[in-house]
């Protein structure tokens, strides 16, 4: 019997690889002669990295770089495991890593202020080591700078009347008259860029990166505005310079405009994060022969259907005819929305009331004990057939 355990980790208790380790254990005492195949998932957002690093036997790479606020922070990205022999050429990147709001002290946000070069430095760090395939998780940014800042890293120039280069920060974009890519990384064009976004905001308006993430950010309701209009005026330069104008395309707007800046510098194609993690790992490939699939995250409920982990990995199994099942730290609201789409079943793990505290800490042994216990109730099924 072929197993597939692909879940997504269980926040603040245990890594996507952590929680496939434990319900391996859980069935091994039933099925000790099976199959298993792990691969740790991930949607795009936070986990990303250590989930894809995880499943391909990749490495980290530790890189001292531009904070947000312009300061020095340590940030790191991951360079997936390659077949043998083969040279790695795939890197991912979370864009929180180098330009992340929890690297910014709360009374000292100010997406006025605050810049991407930090995981433009991180791509050019992944490119100069020959990196051909570049995976950019967006979301938990500090920044409004629509990708200005990382384009900057990238040797991109942005400049004003003066041709001045423009200083770091989103409000900085208000001076800008010109865009000079002729010093730009010359491995640019031969890198792919895959950014995995799961949020359809245009660049701006009512719906816009400043007025739906700024307040997060520090913004002020005045600064929205401001900010708001400095998106135009820079999406408004792009195209007055012979670029595409990108700034109602879904996503636009996603972590402070990063979404049109990778499209707009980076030639980048925005993808559901799950998809771009099925598809680096090759789930498809990996399932073949299964005889069941198991997925789960640290919470199931109506808005798993909706792009997360166990729904993207539903539809790939159910593709291939293999029964699946889900495993949740906890049940949500309408967490059985997800049984109309094909899972068999879904099972909590917390087998009883108790603080938040010792549910988090115990969510291995309570991982291991449903996983026994499921097994145990497919393996009564297999006997009774």
């Amino acid at each position: 019997m072929k197993i597939i355990i692909a879940p997504d980790s269980f926040k603040e208790s245990l890594t996507a690889l952590g929680v496939a380790n434990a319900i391996e254990v859980g069935f091994r005492h039933v099925f000790p002669d099976a199959e298993y195949i792990k691969v740790p998932m991930a949607d795009g957002g936070e986990g990303t990295v250590q989930s894809m690093i995880d499943a391909t036997q990749g490495q980290f790479i530790d890189l001292e770089v531009t904070g947000p606020l312009g300061s020095q922070v340590m940030a790191q990205y991951g360079i997936l495991g390659a077949p043998d022999g083969q040279e790695p050429t795939t890197a991912v990147i979370e864009m929180a890593s180098a330009s992340g709001l929890h690297l910014v002290p709360r009374d000292q946000r100010n997406p006025f202020l605050t810049t991407s070069f930090g995981t433009g430095e991180l791509i050019k760090d992944a490119l100069d080591r020959g990196i051909k395939h570049i995976v950019l998780g967006l979301g938990g940014s500090a920044t409004n700078d629509a990708g200005v800042g990382l384009a900057q890293a990238l040797g991109i120039q942005f400049q004003d009347d003066n041709h001045q280069e423009l200083p770091f920060g989103g409000m900085a974009l208000a001076q800008l008259s010109h865009v000079d890519l002729s010093q730009a990384h010359p491995l640019l064009a031969e890198c792919r860029f895959d950014v995995a976004c799961d949020v359809d905001n245009p660049l701006c308006g009512e719906r816009g990166a400043s007025a739906i993430f700024g307040p997060q950010k520090g913004a002020t309701s005045d600064m929205i505005e401001q900010l708001d209009k400095t998106l135009a005026h820079f999406a408004d330069v792009l195209v007055q310079s012979g670029f595409a104008d990108h700034r109602l395309d879904p996503g636009a707007g996603a972590a402070g405009g990063m979404g049109l800046g990778a499209k707009v510098f980076l030639n980048a194609e925005l993808k559901p994060g799950i998809e771009i993690v099925m598809d680096t790992v090759g789930l498809a490939n990996k399932l073949q022969g299964a005889d069941l699939v198991i997925t789960g995250e640290g919470r199931i409920d109506g808005q798993t259907v909706f792009g997360k982990t166990p729904m993207g990995v539903l539809k790939q199994a159910n593709a291939q005819k293999i029964p699946t099942i889900g495993i949740a730290g906890s049940l949500g609201n309408d967490a059985d929305a997800i049984l109309a789409y094909g899972m068999l079943a879904i099972f909590p793990i917390i087998p009883a009331l108790d603080s938040l505290d010792n549910v988090l800490s115990q969510a291995e042994s309570n991982l291991i004990n449903t996983s026994r216990n499921i097994a145990s109730i497919l393996k009564l099924g297999r006997n009774l057939l």
